[in-house]
């Protein structure tokens, strides 16, 4: 249950003339492996944000081992990590249709209130999911 896994197909549009993927476009692959990490556990991203509680990036730490190409079907693997009073961490994986390790990361999260932009507590909701991934 920690972990995750979903796959998304390299677009023309986030490739270079060459045909590999800009270095920026993985932070992107890296947000729909955590939000479809979210809902497979049951928890909608944008309903969090229409009850006020925001999840942005303090950290990221990512490593690029080797190039995805267009047209390539990755997969990105989301694991969770740890978490404590308002953070969250976790790491992650691409790897092409092949199986071969494109990029890893480590994200680390803030639950904030999206009213003051302050540190906040998970939702209660949130705190039950964490109680079962420990």
């Amino acid at each position: 249950m920690k972990n995750h896994q979903t796959q998304v197909r390299v677009r023309y549009s986030e490739t270079d003339q060459m045909g590999v993927v800009y270095h920026g476009n993985y932070v992107p692959y890296f947000e729909i492996g955590r939000v479809e990490w979210l809902r497979n556990k049951g928890i909608s991203y944008k309903s969090m944000e229409e009850s006020g509680i925001g999840l942005p990036i303090v950290s990221m730490q990512i490593n690029y081992k080797k190039s995805a190409r267009y047209d390539e079907l990755l997969t990105i693997h989301t694991a969770f990590k740890s978490q404590s009073s308002v953070k969250i961490e976790f790491d992650c994986a691409i790897y092409n249709e092949t199986g071969e390790l494109l990029t890893t990361a480590v994200f680390i999260l803030v639950f904030i209130s999206l009213k003051t932009g302050r540190p906040t507590a998970p939702p209660d909701y949130i705190l039950e999911l964490f109680k079962t991934l420990v």
